[in-house]
């Protein structure tokens, strides 16, 4: 799926375009997804979907794999891998018969790695991992070889195997690469290959008792599914020579190239995985899908929408250059889609009993009105107008200033697509607080229609009956991090937003926005746009959740 707009110009395209003038890769496009399937995907993830898979759909033929690099079982699960699945396909993209694994192909990394050692450019280093980090040197310093760098290609290749039969401890071994220990590229000196790990993997179970490391996964997993443009973010720039060594050494049939761009940064926000599972961790957030979370469940939950995320990601751009991106951008992308796409619907937050002293007890009206006002074609849905309504707390003010066009004491104000009403009393409870305000309405004023003495009514609000209406939980949320880089913030507890989450819990509904269909969103006009709940929404107890504002309010808040 691909929104009908041309892809801006960068330089990773401009590559690709000249490559395919200079038919080299035989003009074929392949590009990859590698997720570690060791947390949910956030924010910075969705962009290198779409980009990826963007960039293949936009070449006749061109592909894209979604591998998942499970190198690492100590920290991976089904359930994350099923999760990023989801994730993907949510966001409009179809892998078709590209899904794999680096676990598919760890018999042919192993029997590279065997040749790596025949060859002599790799051993089997006794080091432990403190003092391999001594001997490695600093960015100043060169580092300094392993006693075992020199160890017999015989004697490395047997411990490699013994390595693999499971009979040595965890950290007992490693295999190094033996390239240069006084390499101005810290990621050169006789990087790890494989590191011993006896832990039982989910899709290969306990056959292995070594597992490879990213670096050397990595190329030679594209290497096999012949990727033409291997796209990474900037902080493995200084690990392509690593890359380009492995392909080099590995003599692969088909040579691929890695290219870098600058990671998302996105100010208010964390895309730190380790970050994240802190905070699902500690219990600070409800899960990796709560809907403040940066993560891309989350931000589905909270009512985000794939082409919203999609026109982001193109936005913000494929560049070198590290720049953090304002949020509002994003969220401006989602108040862009849902105004063409969400239904309208009225909600009382924070209702207030509204009695019409002069209107007749047990009469019913039913009021039509549009479900979009731009949308003709979208029809229109039927409320209730009756003696007893409620309107939002917000909208009155019994102290009210001069250019307060909304309702007060004496004053009056229009329902929308009702009646002009009146505030002739305002009824408190014993604390003081208002609870129920009676009113009188003009008869002749229903629709728009105005007052036959010719007086003007400034104000409109929003409304509804108490017999059109039904209760709902609704959860206002706003931003999760008070700080704009919060990732920079040494406890991420002090950069969290204490009002980052507001719930009503009287607040009231259309009747038939009970009948909805999790996850699906609605602008509660003047309110914002709102999404029933994916997972606890219920006809019998229905929730939403706040997705966006109608405009940006929190400049104004800060």
């Amino acid at each position: 799926m691909t929104d009908d707009k041309k892809p801006a110009v960068n330089f990773i395209r401009n590559i690709i375009n000249e490559d395919l003038k200079n038919g080299k890769n035989g003009g074929r496009v392949v590009t990859r997804f590698p997720p570690e399937p060791n947390g949910y995907l956030h924010i910075g993830h969705a962009k290198s979907i779409c980009f990826n898979f963007s960039l293949a759909q936009e070449y006749p033929g061109g592909k894209c794999y979604l591998r998942f690099d499970d190198t690492n079982p100590e920290k991976e699960s089904v359930e994350f891998m099923e999760s990023i699945k989801r994730d993907v396909a949510w966001l409009g993209f179809d892998w078709e018969d590209r899904l794999t694994h680096a676990s598919d192909y760890f018999d042919r990394l192993y029997e590279l790695a065997e040749g790596l050692i025949q060859r002599d450019k790799a051993y089997v280093c006794s080091l432990n991992a403190e003092q391999a980090r001594e001997y490695r040197g600093t960015l100043k310093e060169p580092g300094k070889d392993s006693p075992d760098r020199n160890r017999p290609v015989e004697e490395s290749l047997d411990l490699f195997r013994r390595m693999k039969a499971g009979e040595f401890a965890d950290g007992t071994y490693t295999l190094r690469a033996k390239i240069d220990m006084s390499s101005g590229n810290i990621n050169m000196r006789d990087p790890v290959l494989y590191r011993i790990r006896k832990v039982h993997h989910h899709r290969t179970g306990d056959k292995w008792n070594i597992y490879p490391m990213y670096d050397y996964t990595h190329p030679l997993s594209d290497a096999f599914e012949a990727v033409t443009h291997s796209i990474c973010t900037l902080e493995f720039q200084d690990h392509r020579p690593l890359y380009d060594w492995i392909i080099e050494q590995c003599e692969t049939e088909f040579v691929p190239h890695q290219y870098e761009f600058s990671r998302l940064n996105v100010n208010y926000t964390i895309t730190s995985k380790r970050k994240l599972k802190y905070l699902v961790d500690q219990g600070l957030v409800s899960g990796w899908d709560d809907p403040r979370m940066p993560t891309i469940s989350g931000m589905r939950r909270r009512g985000l929408t794939p082409a919203s995320l999609r026109k982001f990601s193109e936005r913000t751009g494929i560049s070198k250059k590290e720049t953090i991106i304002d949020v509002g951008i994003l969220e401006e992308e989602v108040r862009n889609d849902l105004n063409e796409t969400a239904k309208r619907a009225f909600a009382v937050l924070d209702p207030i009993k509204v009695t019409i002293s002069n209107y007749p007890e047990g009469k019913e009206e039913v009021i039509e009105i549009p479900n979009h006002p731009q949308k003709p074609d979208w029809g229109t849905r039927e409320i209730l107008f009756e003696k007893t309504l409620y309107i939002d707390r917000s909208d009155f003010l019994e102290d009210a200033p001069p250019k307060f066009f909304r309702l007060s004491p004496g004053k009056e104000v229009r329902l929308r697509y009702g009646y002009v009403i009146r505030c002739d009393e305002v009824i408190k409870d014993d604390a003081g607080v208002v609870r129920e305000l009676v009113c009188t309405y003009d008869p002749d004023t229903l629709g728009g229609k105005k007052p036959a003495d010719g007086r003007k009514v400034k104000g409109i609000i929003h409304w509804l009956s108490e017999s059109g209406s039904k209760p709902a939980l609704v959860r206002i949320y706003d931003r999760l991090f008070n700080v704009e880089n919060p990732g920079v913030v040494e406890s991420v507890e002090d950069a969290l937003n204490p009002e980052s989450l507001l719930t009503m819990v009287d607040s009231r509904i259309e009747n038939s926005l009970t009948q909805v269909a999790p996850g699906d969103t609605f602008q509660f006009e003047r309110l914002g746009y709102f999404c029933a709940d994916q997972i606890e929404f219920s006809a019998e107890k229905p929730v939403f959740n706040r997705t966006v504002t109608l405009k940006d309010t929190w400049q104004s808040k800060n």
